[in-house]
């Protein structure tokens, strides 16, 4: 299977604080990646660093088989933390503004809507949209490039049980529309219904990378991690 997406030793530091400790982690392609860790652990410094936010203080990022450039940031989609929406604007008028910027059809709005399942929203305002419809959206703002990789933070922050459930159903789809899935979260009963791998960072360090296996305690290995990672910090 291909690797879509590695970092090499990836380091952040601010001042005296190291946020991202030689970080290596090898996402497959068509997969679901779930990057698990307590919060402040190092998750949205590393995906910063991933879509460009960030610069690295010292490291690699390789992507689709070749050294990461600002170019490479035309085929991966992210939504990290809160979605950029213009609140008095419809669902389809938040991706008209970005699909005239990235020069891009119509048709393509209605594509992405009817994937993320908002395409009867008609004139309702997004800012009167409930949380889970505003991750949805945002979600399509992420799909309208065409992305070989999606990049998620915590995107199930907030919703209650059917938007999650709606969000999970969402992100296992991607795999078979040829689209990369990394998905950050610290809840670990969703990571485990939905990804393939998993890397779990703690303290800014990776202290584990794996297959999901049928049957595997997440949570022991998952808490660890986490005390080893403390112990040693």
């Amino acid at each position: 299977m291909n690797t879509i997406l590695e970092t090499k030793l990836l380091t952040k530091q601010f001042k005296s604080q190291t946020a991202v400790n030689q970080v290596s982690i090898h996402v497959n392609e068509h997969s679901v990646y779930g990057l698990l860790g307590p919060n402040g652990a190092g998750k949205s410094t590393l995906l910063k660093m991933v879509t460009g936010i960030l610069h690295p203080t010292s490291g690699e990022i390789f992507f689709d088989g070749h050294k990461f450039s600002r170019n490479d940031l035309n085929n991966i989609g992210a939504l990290i933390e809160a979605p950029a929406l213009y609140e008095n604007l419809s669902a389809y008028e938040n991706l008209k503004v970005r699909t005239e910027l990235l020069g891009l059809s119509d048709e393509r709005i209605r594509e992405v809507l009817e994937i993320v399942n908002l395409k009867n929203t008609g004139s309702k305002k997004s800012g009167n949209f409930s949380m889970g419809m505003k991750q949805r959206l945002g979600i399509a703002l992420a799909l309208l490039n065409h992305p070989k990789l999606l990049i998620l933070d915590e995107p199930t922050n907030g919703l209650d049980p059917i938007g999650i459930e709606e969000l999970r159903d969402l992100i296992r789809s991607f795999p078979q529309k040829g689209i990369t899935v990394i998905l950050s979260s610290h809840i670990l009963s969703e990571v485990s219904l939905i990804a393939d791998h998993i890397g779990i960072i703690s303290n800014g360090v990776l202290g584990y990378e794996g297959k999901i296996q049928k049957g595997d305690d997440l949570e022991h290995l998952f808490m660890s991690v986490i005390r080893e990672h403390r112990m040693g910090a």
